[in-house]
C-alpha cells in the first residue's frame, strides 16, 4: 500500500511540474540580448527614479528598456519592442504615461509600463519582455 500511495505521489508531482500550460514559456518573435545597466541615481538623467511613478529610458535591450519606479527599493525593467511581433523599424513603442504603444500600423498593441501586460487582451498576448531590476546602494541595477 505504501509502495502504490508513493508512485501516485511521484506521478502527481510530476504532471504538477509540467510546463505544457504555460504559453508564456518562450516568446518566438523576441531574442534574449544581454543586459547590464548600472543607473546611477546621483546623476541628473536618473533623478527620475528616486520617486514613484516616473520613469527613463535607456538604449540598451532590444529596441530600448523603461526603468519605472515602483517604490524606493522597487523598480521593473522591460523592453520596449513590441513582443507580439518580429522586431521592425516600427515596433519600437511609444510611451505616453504609463502605456507602451506600438505605432506600427498594422496593430494597435498597448501593454501597462506598471506590469509588462497586454491593455486589453494579457490572457492572449505575450507580455513585454521583462529585466531584472534592483536597487543596490545609490545605484539601480538592470539585468538578465
Amino acid at each position: 500500500m505504501k509502495n502504490k500511495i508513493f508512485f501516485l505521489l511521484i506521478v502527481f508531482i510530476t504532471v504538477s511540474c509540467s510546463k505544457k500550460d504555460n504559453k508564456q514559456e518562450r516568446n518566438p518573435f523576441l531574442t534574449d540580448p544581454v543586459v547590464s545597466l548600472s543607473l546611477n541615481l546621483n546623476l541628473p538623467e536618473y533623478n527620475p527614479l528616486k520617486f514613484p511613478g516616473n520613469y527613463i529610458v535607456t538604449g540598451q535591450g532590444i529596441k530600448g528598456i523603461v526603468v519605472y519606479c515602483v517604490s524606493e527599493n522597487q523598480y521593473l525593467a522591460f523592453d520596449l519592442t513590441d513582443p507580439n511581433h518580429v522586431p521592425s523599424s516600427c515596433s519600437r513603442m511609444e510611451l505616453e504615461g504609463v502605456i507602451a504603444t506600438c505605432p506600427c500600423t498594422t496593430d494597435d498593441n498597448k501593454y501597462y509600463i506598471t506590469s509588462g501586460q497586454h491593455t486589453s487582451e494579457p490572457d492572449t498576448k505575450y507580455p513585454m519582455q521583462s529585466y531584472r531590476a534592483e536597487r543596490s546602494g545609490n545605484n539601480i541595477i538592470v539585468s538578465n
